[in-house]
Parts: C-alpha cells; sequence; structure tokens
C-alpha cells in the first residue's frame, strides 16, 4: 500500500505560485500513472494533473492548463504540483493520488490518497 504525504499549501495572493510535494513510501513514483486532485467546499472532487509512468504523458484539467505543471524527481520520490498565476477559484484541498497501472487512462484508476494540504488563494 502506497503512503503519500503531501506539503506546500498555504495562503498565497492571486497571481502568485505554490509548489506541492507528494513524497511517497511503499511505493515508487517513477513507475505508475500518479495525479493530483483537489476538492473545495461543497464541490465535488476534481482532477487537476496526472501524468504515466517515466513521465511519457502529462494531461490537465481544462481550469489549470498552461498554469500548472505536473512532475517528479526519481531521486526523492516526491512527486510535485507546480502551481503558477493563481488564482481564488484555484482556492482547495489538494490531493495526491497513486494507481498501480503504468498508463493514465481516466480519472478512476487511483486508489492510494494522501491526506490533502490546503491552498487558499486571496484576491
Amino acid at each position: 500500500q502506497a503512503q503519500l504525504v503531501e506539503s506546500g499549501g498555504g495562503s498565497v495572493q492571486a497571481g502568485g505560485s505554490l509548489r506541492l510535494s507528494c513524497a511517497a513510501s511503499g511505493y515508487t513514483v517513477n513507475n505508475y500513472c500518479m495525479g493530483w486532485f483537489r476538492q473545495a467546499p461543497g464541490e465535488e472532487r476534481e482532477g487537476v494533473a496526472r501524468i504515466d509512468h517515466n513521465d511519457m504523458w502529462a494531461l490537465y484539467g481544462d481550469s489549470v492548463k498552461g498554469r500548472f505543471t505536473i512532475s517528479r524527481d526519481k531521486g526523492k520520490n516526491t512527486l510535485y504540483l507546480q502551481m503558477n498565476s493563481l488564482k481564488p477559484e484555484d482556492t482547495a484541498m489538494y490531493y495526491c493520488a497513486a494507481t498501480r497501472t503504468y498508463y493514465c487512462s481516466g480519472w478512476t484508476d487511483f486508489n492510494s490518497w494522501g491526506q490533502g494540504t490546503q491552498v487558499t488563494v486571496t484576491v
């Protein structure tokens, strides 16, 4: 069972940047499809970004395209989400998620989750 621990959330003004980290144990981040999700109060969970094993392909939600970048550090066994040009509507709890598949086939393959890290964007 993958153990995932997110960090890097916080409060930032609109237009600012944050980088979220997801440290994994019992799991090799480079070997599988991984992703980031978010959930705002009263809203459904939304897929933000996902990436295939070996960084072969990344896909982003429409609301974050061009602003967010998903990446990995193999040596640190950590997944990242670089978030630029943040908007108030990006405010949410952000979750790291893992699969046991090489390729990402959708937003429903994820079966391991971190505890989340809060991102708040103020005007």
